[in-house]
């Protein structure tokens, strides 16, 4: 997720492209999978699978070479021709994903070639994973997911390929398997030797072309929802089975809107929504199948997540890149619908909400590649998730901005209806969006679309604006001679200026090009003192001091996920350089000095959090309960019940904190404590006006910032299974408190 200095941009980027500049090398297909049989048996005690795979290939180019993409950990007993010799296969050194296989002759192009591969392993580790840190499989006893990202079956053109398919999974007869597709009725299976379990076969038919093969299992059960005239089938843990009705009205909801907004989906006879386990991804979308992780499932469905999952079957598998520089189309344009429903439900309020989300994530990691080139960075991870998904987000709004809503609305509508079923590149959309370019306006700057692609697409860089201005009183009014300044030299774009006077405000839209533009309005009211402000209305993805604090502390929490506390640290010390008193800065630090079991510079950076803005408001209760843990780690009850009754005081219940203040005082908190923690805390920012810092406080000495990250450098790192395992926030949430 990232971005700030230029000089810790370059590191990152260096360190980040270490390995996704692998996961994304480019690299051809001659074959074309178009049909799989998939039998997999999933072995939970050993935590791997064994499978048999049959797929069919038709030929793109004359070759005699199959390439496809396979997990690195699983490991190919034979590749053969069905009742046909054993092929040679090979995999890349370079790049581990790919393998290659030896036909007997080359094959000309539209020749079918069917080849059945068997192999096993382990799929869960998250260094192997084809983006590293991002776990797409895993299986163990109670619970396993097989997304399509892992590459658990071969596959060719992840991005861009659609193909049926025939998946049995033999699972523990414990597991319930939801997945893509449709399925039949669970068959038992007879057991394979002494000591084998009982199992079930789930067996599940894909007869759609599309990127099928993703699927979840364990302990569910079904709810089928009809909710206004949308079938829906929510699988949660039984537990949580009230909560279905929730997600399937809002479910339909959605569907409704973006249905009105960019074309139906072909007749799909339900909806799946399932509850996918910790430890990967926040959610995912297949085919007629959304995946929201067990962290994110709560009582109230989070649409801003169930919207972003359900536009990708529009956007994703209805209309599918071209390329990987082309996902922009898909991913970013998902990520935008996400705020146009926040729009539809919550009005001007929920989409500015969420169009500041998007602009904190662009921060993060904004420079290391421009949109058009996604082929640079891993899917999946945070720099992918920053450049394509958050930033592409705001490329589309400010394209709404330019051509206005009906023309915006128009191009969406007429782009799925002509590539849905189809990939699409950006060029194709380029052309398209300049058709819908309204009449020029006299007296505002021309829509020049082919600069604005070019800017925010194939270029990085994002302006921060600053002002400078002279009011002079004129026989009329008033008149506003200034300057606009910002530093990227290419900049070329419509900004709207709003003047604050006595009497009714004014709009003026200006050209901004280049460093410096000059400026005049004039007024009929007396303008306000500092009453000019630059994109009033947040429309243009621009910087600014606040927004950099945020992204500092969001590439802080990226890291702390990773159990990276060092690097955390870091990022949350440059926030506080920008915004010393920044609260939400100095809780993280102190979270991550706390895992660390640095707990005197903890200590510090709690009361420091304590002492700042308290935005957002609950790391007042939570910087107490920090406190108050601390004091019983060293054995000092007295004070430790003290700030657990502190915690009490605020009234705040942000995450369950008043019943873990209230657990501590009745029984103090251990190194065991966290391990054991059945709560996970998933905290939001709430605005809160600064207020009276509590008379009784913790009384340790600061050390320098400095000090404190030397101290921090020579520390052992957690393993990270053992950081998410002890961590209740293992997985911070952005400021928003909703999962990107």
């Amino acid at each position: 997720m990232f971005k700030i200095y230029r000089l810790a941009g370059l590191l990152t980027v260096s360190l980040a492209f270490a390995f996704p500049a692998l996961a994304q090398a480019p690299h051809s297909f001659p074959f074309r999978a178009t049909n799989y049989d998939v039998e997999v048996i999933l072995h939970p005690d050993d935590q791997n699978i064994t499978a048999t795979v049959k797929a069919d290939f038709v030929a793109e180019q004359v070759s005699k070479t199959v390439v496809v993409e396979l997990h690195p950990d699983l490991k190919i007993a034979t590749v053969h021709e069905p009742n046909g010799k054993p092929l040679e296969f090979s995999r890349d050194t370079n790049y581990p994903l790919l393998i290659t296989i030896g036909l007997p002759e080359a094959a000309s192009p539209g020749k079918k070639v069917t080849l059945q591969f068997d192999y096993a392993g382990p799929i869960s580790s998250e260094d192997d994973s084809p983006t590293k840190g991002v776990r797409f499989a895993n299986i163990d006893k109670t619970s396993a997911y097989l997304l399509l990202p892992a590459r658990w079956f071969p596959l060719t053109n992840y991005t861009s390929n659609r193909y049926t398919g025939t998946f049995k999974l033999i699972v523990p007869d414990t597991f319930v398997v939801v997945g893509t597709g449709k399925a039949d009725s669970p068959v038992a299976q007879p057991a394979l030797g002494r000591g084998d379990t009982a199992k079930f076969a789930y067996t599940f038919h894909c007869d759609k072309p599309g990127r099928v093969g993703s699927f979840v299992a364990g302990s569910l059960q079904l709810s089928p929802v009809q909710t206004e005239g949308l079938s829906s089938s929510v699988y949660t843990p039984p537990a949580q089975a009230s909560t279905a009705n929730s997600y399937a009205t809002s479910l339909s909801h959605i569907v409704s809107y973006f249905s009105e907004s960019f074309g139906g989906l072909e007749a799909e006879p339900s909806w799946t929504i399932a509850q996918l386990p910790d430890g990967t991804l926040q959610g995912f979308a297949a085919p007629g199948l959304l995946l929201i992780s067990a962290r994110q499932w709560t009582t109230r469905a989070n649409e801003r997540m169930l919207s972003q999952l359900a536009a990708e079957q529009w956007w994703g598998e209805r209309v599918m890149p071209a390329t990987l520089p082309d996902t922009w189309l898909t991913n970013g344009l998902s990520r935008y619908a996400e705020a146009m429903y926040a729009e539809q439900s919550d009005g001007v309020a929920g989409l500015h909400k969420a169009l500041e989300d998007f602009a904190v994530g662009a921060l993060m990691y904004e420079d290391t590649a421009p949109i058009a080139q996604a082929q640079r960075l891993a899917t999946f991870s945070n720099e992918y998730r920053s450049v394509v998904s958050d930033k592409g987000a705001l490329v589309f709004h400010m394209l709404r901005t330019e051509l206005g809503d009906d023309a915006f609305n128009s191009l969406l509508h007429d782009f799925y209806k002509k590539y849905e079923g189809k990939t699409a590149t950006i060029a194709e959309f380029e052309a398209m969006a300049k058709t819908k370019v309204p009449p020029p306006v006299k007296g505002q700057p021309p829509i020049n679309l082919t600069s604005f692609f070019a800017q925010w697409l194939n270029s990085t860089g994002i302006p921060e604006f600053r002002l400078e201005y002279i009011t002079y009183r004129t026989p009329k009014g008033f008149k506003v001679v200034g300057k606009i300044h910002q530093d990227l030299d290419t900049f070329r774009m419509p900004v709207e200026i709003r003047v604050d006077t006595e009497g009714n405000p004014e709009f003026k839209k200006l050209l901004v090009s280049g460093t410096t533009s000059d400026f005049t309005i004039e007024t009929f009211g007396r303008p306000k003192p500092n009453g000019i402000v630059i994109d009033p209305n947040n429309n243009l993805l621009k910087s600014s001091p606040r927004l950099r604090v945020h992204a500092a502390i969001a590439r802080g929490e990226g890291y702390a996920e990773l159990g990276k506390y060092y690097e955390a640290i870091q990022e949350y010390q440059r926030a506080l350089d920008l915004q010393p008193g920044n609260s939400l800065a100095n809780f993280r630090m102190g979270e991550a000095m706390f895992y660390q079991k640095n707990y005197q510079s903890a200590a510090n950076a709690f009361r420091a959090a304590l002492s700042g803005d308290l935005d957002p408001k609950w790391t007042d209760v939570w910087s107490h309960i920090y406190i108050g843990k601390i004091w019983d780690l060293l054995d000092q009850r007295a004070r430790a019940v003290n700030e657990y009754s502190l915690a009490q005081h605020t009234g705040d219940d942000t995450a369950g904190a008043q019943s873990e203040a209230t657990r501590f005082l009745q029984k103090p908190y251990s190194a065991d404590a966290a391990v054991n923690a059945a709560n996970t805390h998933c905290f939001s920012a709430y605005a809160r006006r600064p207020g009276e810092f509590p008379e009784n406080q913790l009384e340790l000495p600061a050390l320098p910032a400095a000090a404190q990250l030397q101290q921090q450098s020579s520390a052992a790192r957690q393993p990270r299974s053992e950081f998410c395992a002890a961590l209740p926030i293992c997985r911070p949430l952005p400021l928003d408190g909703n999962p990107r």
